[in-house]
C-alpha cells in the first residue's frame, strides 16, 4: 500500500499509534491533524487518498467534516473512527458520507483495507 493517509484525532497517543500502524503496513505518507481546522488545511496540502477521522473533535464533528471533505469529485475516502461503537451514534454513521467506520480498538491495516474494499 502506498497511499497518502491523514489521521485526524484530538488524542496525540492515538494519532501516533495509528500512524505507526499504517506505516508498518506500507502506507508511505501518513500525516496527523488534531482538529477540524488543521484537518482542512492538511487535506488541501497533502491531498490524501484516505482520511481516518475521529467522530468527536474539539471544534467540529467527524460527521460535519466528512460532509465537507466528501463534497468534491476528487475528495478523499473518509473512514470514521471512535472509541465508542458505531451503534452509539444512532444512524449517524450510516447516514454520513463516510465510506465506513472502524472502532479505535479494532483499528488495523486489515480492518482499514476491508473498509476501503467495502467488505467490512
Amino acid at each position: 500500500m502506498t497511499g497518502r493517509v491523514l489521521v485526524v484525532d484530538d488524542h496525540p497517543s492515538f494519532r501516533s499509534f495509528a500512524r505507526r500502524l499504517l506505516e508498518a503496513a506500507g502506507y508511505v505518507d501518513v500525516r496527523e491533524a488534531e482538529d477540524g481546522a488543521s484537518a482542512r488545511e492538511a487535506v488541501r496540502e497533502l491531498r490524501p487518498d484516505v482520511v481516518l477521522l475521529d467522530v468527536l473533535l474539539p471544534d467540529t464533528t467527524g460527521f460535519e467534516l466528512a460532509e465537507e471533505l466528501c463534497d468534491g469529485p476528487e475528495g478523499p475516502v473518509v473512514v470514521l473512527t471512535s472509541s465508542r461503537s458505531a451503534a452509539d451514534f444512532g444512524g449517524s454513521v450510516e447516514r454520513s458520507r463516510a465510506h465506513g467506520f472502524i472502532a479505535k480498538r479494532d483499528l488495523s491495516a486489515l480492518a482499514l483495507a476491508r473498509v476501503l474494499e467495502g467488505t467490512a
